[in-house]
């Protein structure tokens, strides 16, 4: 990134497309709400290595098909998942992290409940080898 590119002002953390390995971060199964950093440090120890993906249930099963490939093949192909914070516009980004050797290691719902109509969040928690920024 280059001086003429860096913001004047804080960036809003509300304006990212996600990428999960597949080239499309604009496609309807790529449309995360949250997005779960780990602390970045000297000495990444294996628990630090866990990025965490949430979005609403749609009733996709992609995450769930790449998780029970993950546990069923011990052997599956890792994937590069990108992540991008982007202007609010969306028109370019303005940061990006991509994380290399990524495997799904959990796959979670919020609970069922009947007396709080609420969106369905389901969260993949995902390992990775290694990172970098730009």
């Amino acid at each position: 990134m280059t001086r003429d590119t860096v913001a004047t002002s804080p960036l809003l953390n509300a304006h990212f497309l996600v990428d999960l390995g597949g080239g499309d971060a604009l496609a309807p199964e790529a449309g995360f709400c949250e997005v779960v950093f780990p602390e970045f440090r000297v000495d990444m120890n294996e628990a630090a290595r866990r990025l965490i993906l949430r979005r609403g249930v749609t009733g996709a099963l992609d995450l769930y098909t790449w998780w029970d490939e993950a546990r069923r093949d011990k052997t599956s192909r890792p994937r590069t998942i990108k992540v991008q914070l982007m202007t609010p516009d969306l028109s370019r980004p303005v940061m990006a992290w991509s994380f290399h050797g990524v495997r799904p290691v959990a796959l979670s719902y919020a609970p069922l409940n009947a007396l709080q109509a609420s969106v369905l969040i389901e969260s993949l928690e995902l390992e990775f080898d290694t990172f970098d920024m730009r």
